[in-house]
């Protein structure tokens, strides 16, 4: 069964009781049982509910894993996992991996005795030498948020095996349409369904798959116990959203490859990072781990004065927190999804705080036959060395409902 057909129909049959072909919201918090001891599979709603089952199902066949779960929340669900470790112990995470996963680490699970070390996963050496006789779990992140870096997938799983840690790849920016990290031995997926899994901007969720069926039983139960579980209409929601996810992807890909390469001759631009651009220090891993390089595009504007100026003078970019829409949405990960992350570790990771985000949007040009739309900013005032009749590409940043 190819990826469109299981976006489509995993986990999604037809209602027996009406031949309805779209799954039902089943917007109830318990199920009447035939007699003690017999149910129809659902008891309680927040153990099980039929609409967030079918999307469990859904995302872990594209996923390649047997299991799913899904929480309110992306973090939600990097909490759950973290719930998976005992105090004492330890766990290797990529350096630049999302903001919140910093803060669930080092701002939470710290206080509970929760060791974590942030790396550069990129060389497979460091993760060797962050190894420790209490190290218990390896939380990769690729490509990385915002920095656009990939891990070795096939390489981190086996250093994992052979110590014997958990393997966690956060599959977020990529999506299963890109990479499977499954399929390169790692033993947990998780993703944000707020972004471009559910890809309309209008819900909150995270995923879990695995295929490891005591690891499943344990988050299970934690969904169960701690109650951090998905809504039946945000799991509706993200249904509509996956069954157009290979559509959505292939056009999110060829967009941010037009969108780089364009960023890249800018003389005010010091530096783009996009895994398609063959100058990408992972440029060749990219290409052999992904079967595409993504929509979200990082570019260094030199100073954080240039960067709070060109955001200034956004105009049809929605500047926000999130990715993985529709439209078109800016950010400066600095002072908004990284906020958290302490300026020195910024500073030493990366040059975050001279950074813009793009989550590339997909459009379709034949819409706009004419190139004398303006698109992203006002270029006279931000770009003065450019020519008065410049007109950037169109299919950059023109939103489209």
């Amino acid at each position: 069964m190819g990826f469109s057909t299981k976006a489509i129909h995993a986990g999604q049959v037809p209602d027996p009781s009406t031949g309805a072909i779209m799954t039902p919201v089943f917007l109830t918090s318990t199920y009447v049982q035939e007699e003690l001891g017999k149910n129809k599979g659902y008891e309680y709603s927040r153990a099980s509910n039929p609409t967030r089952t079918a999307l469990e199902v859904n995302v872990a066949a594209l996923e390649g894993g047997s299991h799913g779960m899904a929480f309110g929340s992306g973090t939600a669900a990097v909490d759950a996992i973290l719930h998976l470790l005992r105090p004492g112990e330890h766990m290797i995470v990529s350096q630049n991996v999302y903001g919140g996963t910093y803060r669930i680490a080092r701002m939470v699970w710290q206080d509970y005795g929760i060791q974590s070390d942030f790396i550069d996963t990129t060389e497979l050496g460091n993760i060797e030498k962050a190894i420790k006789p209490n190290s218990r779990m390896l939380f990769i992140e690729t490509p990385t948020n915002p920095t656009m870096e990939i891990t070795d997938l096939a390489g981190a799983a086996v250093i994992a095996r052979k110590h014997h840690l958990l393997s966690v790849a956060d599959n977020t920016f990529a999506t299963p349409y890109l990479q499977q990290p499954i399929s390169f031995g790692f033993d947990v997926v998780v993703h944000s369904l707020t972004k471009y899994l559910n890809g309309h901007s209008d819900m909150l969720g995270g995923l879990v798959v695995t295929n490891d069926a005591a690891t499943a039983d344990r988050l299970r139960f934690l969904q169960k116990s701690v109650g951090g579980v998905l809504s039946p209409f945000d799991a509706w929601l993200c249904l509509r959203g996956t069954k157009t996810l290979a559509v959505r992807m292939k056009q999110h890909n060829e967009n941010a490859m037009q969108v780089a390469r364009w960023l890249v001759k800018q003389p005010h631009i010091r530096k783009v990072y996009y895994p398609g651009l063959e100058d990408h220090p992972q440029h060749a891993l990219a290409k052999k781990q992904m079967c595409g390089f993504g929509g979200m595009i990082s570019f260094d504007l030199g100073s954080l004065d240039a960067a709070a100026s060109f955001l200034r003078k956004v105009r049809l970019c929605a500047l926000a927190e999130s990715l993985g829409g529709v439209e078109t949405i800016i950010t400066h990960p600095a002072t908004m999804t990284h906020a958290a992350v302490p300026l020195d570790q910024r500073e030493s990771a990366s040059r975050m705080d001279l950074y813009v985000s793009l989550s590339a949007l997909r459009t379709s040009r034949t819409l706009w036959p004419t190139s004398r739309l303006r698109s992203m900013v006002e270029f006279d005032s931000f770009f003065p060395y450019l020519p008065k009749r410049f007109e950037p590409p169109i299919f950059a940043f023109l939103i489209l409902p």
